[in-house]
């Protein structure tokens, strides 16, 4: 979720680098932002979806006097090298009612981190590392790897398998169940409590079709499967183990100069 002062900070900046002298325009930062719709499980663990937003946060690059992080030129997507990246996810409230009565509502949760890649014109590896900067101050990330094929066009499709891991607050809140609220009345469920770890594997297929030097289209179809601690969750055992998700969403690649 992108704030109106940080969007309203971005535009200033955008225009700042269109009205500064050229001999001035020494630093650059560059990155992206995505923003479509999804389908996804309720929770994690669910066996029931729902439709809603998207967004992603890419971060490519930062020149700031001498010092430079990543390449402010801002490559293209899947562009061979090795190099650092912005990572975002948006987790959305978990209510507890329905299969989850008895349990305590767990926030909206944004998660702000890095990443960093090895990207060859065939395949890329990475790692993303967040945390839950609102909603449940946890720590989360993911690692996998892509086959990559590249049209002419500009058409690059992605796909790998992938595994997300989160330390022991995060796979409490969204797999535990507290002593307090399996002895509320409402409450089916036993108590259950777990350390971190991976929670899950599972496999991604993506597209990314740009439309021109600032914009593209970005799809992706997920499959995760819960494992260990996480799938023997009472919350995961009266839902699934699998989850699936889709999204589609436009991506706005930004260039500053200021």
């Amino acid at each position: 979720m992108i704030s109106t002062s940080k969007l309203t900070l971005a535009t200033a900046l955008a225009l700042g680098a269109v009205t500064l002298p050229a001999q001035a325009q020494d630093n650059a930062l560059s990155f992206s932002l995505t923003g479509g719709a999804q389908i996804s499980p309720k929770y994690f663990g669910s066996s029931e979806y729902r439709v809603g937003p998207s967004g992603a946060f890419g971060f490519t690059g930062l020149r700031f006097g001498a010092a430079q992080l990543g390449d402010p030129e801002g490559p293209a997507q899947f562009a061979p090298g090795a190099g650092l990246r912005g990572a975002f996810r948006f987790i959305p409230k978990r209510k507890g009612e329905s299969e989850l009565a008895g349990m305590e509502d767990v926030k909206t949760s944004v998660e702000l981190g890095i990443g960093a890649h090895y990207t060859q014109e065939f395949w890329q590896v990475f790692g993303d590392i967040r945390y839950g900067v609102i909603g449940h101050k946890a720590i989360a990330g993911e690692i996998g790897a892509n086959l990559i094929w590249r049209d002419p066009s500009g058409l690059v499709l992605h796909g790998g398998p992938r595994a997300e891991f989160g330390n022991s607050r995060f796979n409490r809140t969204y797999f535990g169940v507290t002593p307090a609220e399996a002895a509320d009345p409402g409450n089916t469920l036993t108590p259950y409590t777990l350390s971190g770890g991976f929670h899950s594997v599972g496999l991604e297929i993506g597209a990314y079709q740009p439309l021109n030097a600032d914009w593209g289209i970005t799809a992706a179809l997920r499959y995760d499967r819960l494992r260990g601690a996480a799938a023997r969750s009472p919350i995961v055992q009266q839902g699934s183990r699998n989850q699936f998700g889709a999204e589609i969403g436009l991506t706005r690649h930004f260039n500053l100069r200021f």
